[in-house]
């Protein structure tokens, strides 16, 4: 179990302390991080407290109905709780959107954001005219104009976004434009050195509606949570992995019109925040400080101009092992990017690699065992330690504890696709339709995470084009039991079980001795906290059980395999662990 939550007070010592080194791999430090602030502080730390109270080690019996486990309305929920989507700009299509998300049990919606590309006059859309010129020059007047740009987000601004006496709304050939003329020193609407930017915005049908109010409004209505995208910088032409900086100066001030036309015209419940379009890796590197420089730029815009809302980024793992991207190195990389938010809450969404295969959900006792088929398109055949630093599961508990006492908020990003194969086809994208099955695993790793969202809705989870869509298999196996973590004490017989729709679970437990004998034994759970996650600052979907097992064969060290099935009669995915 990730260890990252450090209590006030003293607390008992808890076997995942004692089994920290089991589950995280030897490059991860998270675990040793928090056990030398521990000898440091002389202080007990767990995220995963067992109960108090003792437990005799002897088989246990079935509850009676409510005695132990307590009676429970709530229905089953998937963990994943947000997806990436694309925006429309017709209302019934963004309503039915969130709707289907909604019975899958999401309530968060995040949409990419628009580029602001550097034009010139002639690559401007050519229906962009007024009185029969150029719609820019015609804007700019006698002014000098240092550069163009576009912002084509295919929505159709209202006249609020107009705040200076040079811009212009254009309606030509059934097309709707903004054109904004931006000072190219200073904040007004003169700039001091007399050149000016000229960007022209929107590039939507006159009729059409905006789609990030569009979905604002379905959001609202729905009681979900949309974050919008925010305007992007294109990439640099030298490097083309950090954004273009010749022109950042331009990128904030048009960043602070973009949020006040917000903020005048899309100030609704449902707008929860925005989302950075620029990504970089979970790294410390210095190399990417000016990707850090623009998320702090926009953070502040953020907080300055709309102080209620949050923030989204989502930087992604690459633990291959020609990368040299360590948990240790992704510990201190996400601390830097908790500390860009500028006063707003800024969630920190780590991509899980799985979909560009960058990243592996796998358990350490599996190591030595051979990659998937989909991961082996891209890092080739060999086993998942050869070809990976660590599980995913180290980089969510080093991140955990890099993120921790910032204010910045730990989620999840499951990649919803898989490398493209022959046989995974999605639509024209380059990557192919995973499984469910595959998703459960990938599930498996990201308990540090206070929210798990994915990419993406359009089209891995809707693409029909190899059997049963995933939205679907979701919506029929929301029940799914998902174990995320467990702790095995051999001394008592109490085995402690993480993970999601644990509710009236039977825990299969597997294990094999010195001898070679494999030994199996099935016990129901005789104590469940449903509020574990909420009360511990983690998932708040996440469960705790507790199962007592009675004397058996099991000792240090040893490995073993949990399996539950619930009350919904649906089995887990297997999940190892080792006794040391």
């Amino acid at each position: 179990m990730p260890l990252w939550k450090l209590p006030k007070t003293e607390l008992p010592p808890s076997s995942f302390l004692r089994q920290c080194f089991i589950r995280v791999s030897k490059r991860s430090v998270a675990c040793i991080v928090v056990l030398t602030i521990t000898v440091l502080l002389a202080i007990g730390v767990s995220s995963f407290q067992r109960p108090e109270t003792g437990v005799q080690a002897t088989q246990a019996q079935s509850p009676e109905p409510g005695s132990v486990l307590g009676p429970e309305k709530a229905e089953p929920r998937y963990p994943i709780g947000g997806y990436f989507i694309a925006a429309s700009s017709r209302d019934s299509t963004n309503i039915k959107k969130l709707t289907d998300i909604k019975a899958s049990g999401g309530d968060t919606v995040i949409t990419f954001g628009t580029l602001l590309q550097p034009a010139t006059l002639e690559s401007l859309p050519d229906d962009c005219e007024i009185d029969g010129k150029n719609c820019a020059r015609a804007a700019a007047g006698s002014v000098s104009v240092d550069r163009y740009f576009t912002f084509l987000d295919g929505s159709n601004w209202a006249a609020s976004a107009l705040q200076c006496p040079r811009d212009r709304k254009v309606s030509n050939n059934g097309q709707s434009y903004s054109v904004l003329v931006l000072p190219k020193v200073g904040t007004g609407c003169s700039s001091s050195n007399g050149k000016y930017d000229v960007v022209v915005v929107g590039g939507a049908s006159s009729s059409a509606v905006d789609p990030s109010r569009s979905l604002a409004l379905a959001a609202t209505k729905l009681g979900m949570k949309f974050f919008a995208g925010m305007p992007a910088p294109i990439k640099s032409a030298e490097l083309p992995y950090l954004p273009d900086v010749s022109y950042q100066g331009t990128l904030a001030l048009f960043t602070e019109r973009f949020l006040t036309y917000q903020a005048k015209t899309n100030d609704l419940p449902g707008l929860a925040g925005f989302y950075h379009h620029t990504e970089m890796p979970l790294t410390d590197s210095p190399a990417f400080d000016s990707v850090l420089a623009l998320y702090s730029t926009q953070n502040s815009a953020i907080h300055r101009i709309l102080p209620t809302r949050q923030a989204v980024v989502s930087p992604f793992i690459d633990a291959r092992v020609g990368t040299g991207i360590s948990p240790d190195k992704a510990s201190k990389g996400i601390r830097r990017i908790a500390q860009t938010s500028g006063g707003l809450v800024l969630n920190i969404a780590i991509q899980d690699g799985m979909g560009t295969g960058k990243g592996g959900a796998f358990h350490s006792r599996e190591a030595n065992s051979a990659v998937d088929p989909q991961a082996a398109t891209i890092v080739g055949d060999g086993t998942w330690g050869s070809k990976y630093l660590a599980p995913n599961k180290d980089y969510f508990s080093a991140a955990a504890v890099g993120i921790s006492g910032t204010g910045a908020v730990l989620w999840a990003n499951l990649e919803g696709m898989a490398p493209a194969t022959k046989w995974n086809g999605c639509a024209d994208s380059r990557r192919g339709q995973t499984t469910k099955a595959r998703l459960d695993r990938q599930l498996q790793q990201m308990s540090a995470a206070r929210k798990v969202v994915s990419f993406m809705w359009d089209s891995y989870f809707t693409c029909k084009g190899t059997g049963t869509p995933l939205k679907e298999q979701i919506e029929s196996g929301l029940g799914t039991p998902i174990i995320t973590d467990t702790a095995l004490l051999p001394e008592t017989g109490q085995l402690e079980i993480l993970g999601f729709n644990l509710r009236g679970s039977t825990a299969s437990l597997k294990w094999t001795t010195t001898d070679g004998s494999v030994h199996k034994k099935q016990v129901r759970a005789s104590t469940r906290d449903s509020a574990y996650g909420a009360q511990h600052g983690m998932n708040p979907q996440l469960e705790m059980i507790t199962v007592n097992i009675g004397a058996s064969s099991l000792a240090s060290p040893m490995n073993y395999s949990v399996q539950v099935i619930n009350a919904w009669e649906v089995k887990s995915t297997e999940f190892h662990s080792q006794i040391r």
